[in-house]
């Protein structure tokens, strides 16, 4: 604690003792003024990650506050003002929104299952109208609505013939069907609809349990757990192994982790445990692949392991096991992320606002990675060869510009603001957040691997934890498939139902050659498994 001096006893120091106690206090007031500074930057940025949007953008991200969690509905509504009655073909799915055209409707709805409904006048209310033989039938007026059928269950009972010698020596069964489960009543659509609802839908077991007994069915969420887990280890695991080795063809891929709670993992309460994820890379000309893989940590030996016969280039999001990777390989090369270099200045913007971060240096950060991916974004149609191209002659000097203006002005910050956070994690990131300019087939950030996580914790929000080791290995074979489906454009209850039925077939096989049949992309799968495609 500084000292405290009287009035007197200032009135008796000299003029050089008076100069060394102002400099002291200015030198304690600025460094006041400092904490200050990052106090309340921090309780800004607090308050915005607690109370904010959680997109680095500032406009509306998509995401539900937890107002519109319990009154969704009327939030919507209340959001959208007049609200005018969607057309058929806005009610259908497809992938391009565009202008109405003459046929339009019939081309949204051709793959749909079309029942007619007629409506017609008797021949005695036409007598009336028109006399005996005074009329003739036009050409219909045809309308069309879309209506719904809720789960609906059907019992399958199978009667298998039997068959005995009249010398009652001999008796014979007629053949019947693989099971998917012996001795069980599930049936590939029973279950591909849990996996559907589980980990496409983010549905937990106990409210489908809930929604099963609505209809008269009568499944625990426990039979239907170890009823996936078993579907999960005995059949699609061989698709698992088999996209993990068509991931190692690619050149480029991605990698990202989410924390998860696995209840009972032989550790304490609380443990996290940790769920990975590993896809192709966004740029890569190839079907998209997306795997999970569960651990119980998050240390190097996974990765080391899961990546041990990959040759390329990985893009994360700077954690350092990857980096400890790439020093022990000649043939593993690790990009970084530029969303995860603009996350600290973009905390700072949307704390301050807008207006009033104008004139900090996090803004003007902020601005020069925009400039980056203002041209990043115009080369995306470009092939691998054009984009490197463009990079090393309109990217690169933005990139090393960048760099330089970052060590002209970290020293005008506090290191240990955000600001300054933002300007060390760059710094020791230069080196991997420059790889991505060598090769035009590497994205400039790790979006595309947080986004193929995105399905994860949306599931995980819902369930909170899960509950053994062996559901957590489940699960991310599960999500596997299903991510991996969806990138395909499949729909995912119909693969599910189909994997379910035909891996089951080839269980006596010694060898995983069936699988190319069955892969995301293969030209071999059923049409039902395929979403419609609308030509441009």
């Amino acid at each position: 604690m500084a000292p405290k001096y009287t009035a007197d006893e200032l009135n008796q120091c000299s003029k050089k003792v008076l100069i060394s106690l102002f400099l002291s206090m200015q030198e304690q007031m600025e460094h006041l003024n400092r904490n200050m500074e990052l106090l309340t930057e921090q309780v800004a940025i607090a308050n915005q990650k607690r109370f904010g949007r959680s997109s680095e953008k500032l406009e509306f991200d998509g995401q539900l506050t937890m107002k519109e969690c319990f009154n969704e509905a009327e939030v919507t509504a209340d959001a959208a003002g007049a609200i005018a009655e969607p057309e058929m073909e806005e009610v259908c799915p497809h992938p391009y929104k565009r202008n109405k055209q003459k046929g339009k409707r019939e081309e949204d709805l051709h793959n749909i299952e079309t029942e007619t409904v007629p409506h017609e006048l008797s021949e005695e209310q036409l007598t009336e109208l028109f006399g005996k033989d005074g009329w003739k039938r036009l050409p219909d007026e045809v309308y069309k609505r879309l209506q719904f059928t809720p789960a609906s269950f059907k019992v399958e009972e199978h009667h298998v013939a039997v068959y005995a010698g009249k010398d009652n020596q001999t008796m014979i069964r007629a053949d019947r069907p693989i099971d998917l489960l012996r001795n069980s009543v599930v049936t590939p659509s029973m279950e591909a609809a849990i996996m559907n609802s589980k980990y496409v839908n983010a549905i937990p077991l106990y409210r489908l349990e809930q929604e099963f007994a609505r209809n008269d069915v009568h499944i625990s969420r426990q039979v239907m757990a170890n009823w996936t887990i078993l579907c999960a280890e005995r059949y699609l695991s061989l698709l698992w192994d088999y996209l993990h080795s068509e991931l190692y063809k690619c050149s480029v891929i991605q990698a990202d982790e989410t924390p998860v709670l696995v209840n009972k993992d032989g550790r304490s309460a609380g443990s996290k445990s940790y769920m990975w994820v590993y896809r192709t890379g966004k740029m890569y000309d190839a079907p998209p692949i997306v795997l999970y893989e569960y651990q119980k940590t998050r240390n190097t030996s996974h990765p080391r392991e899961f990546l041990k016969e990959y040759n390329g280039t990985c893009v994360t999001d700077g954690y350092q096991v990857y980096h400890t990777l790439e020093k022990e390989r000649d043939n593993l090369k690790i990009a970084g992320c530029w969303s995860h270099a603009r996350r600290k200045y973009a905390d700072v913007v949307k704390a301050l606002g807008k207006d009033k971060a104008k004139d900090t240096l996090a803004y003007q950060a902020l601005k020069q990675i925009g400039a980056i991916y203002k041209i990043e974004e115009d080369l995306v149609a470009l092939t691998p060869e054009e984009r490197v191209e463009r990079r090393q002659l309109s990217v690169k000097p933005l990139v090393e510009a960048f760099f330089a203006w970052i060590r002209d002005n970290r020293d005008k910050v506090p290191p240990k603001s955000e600001t300054g956070k933002g300007f060390t994690y760059c710094i020791n990131q230069e080196k991997y957040l420059k790889v991505f300019l060598e090769d035009g087939m590497i994205p400039a950030d790790n979006n595309a691997a947080e986004q193929a996580i995105r399905g994860f914790c949306i599931g995980k929000a819902n369930w909170h934890m899960i509950d053994t080791v062996n559901g957590a290995k489940a699960s991310a074979i599960i999500y596997s498939v299903a991510e991996t489906a969806k990138a395909n454009n499949l729909k995912p209850y119909n693969y599910f139902e189909y994997l379910l039925t035909e891996i089951p077939r080839h269980q006596e096989d010694t060898n995983l050659d069936f699988m190319k049949e069955l892969l995301p992309w293969s030209e071999s799968l059923p049409t039902e498994c395929r979403k419609p495609v609308v030509n441009k």
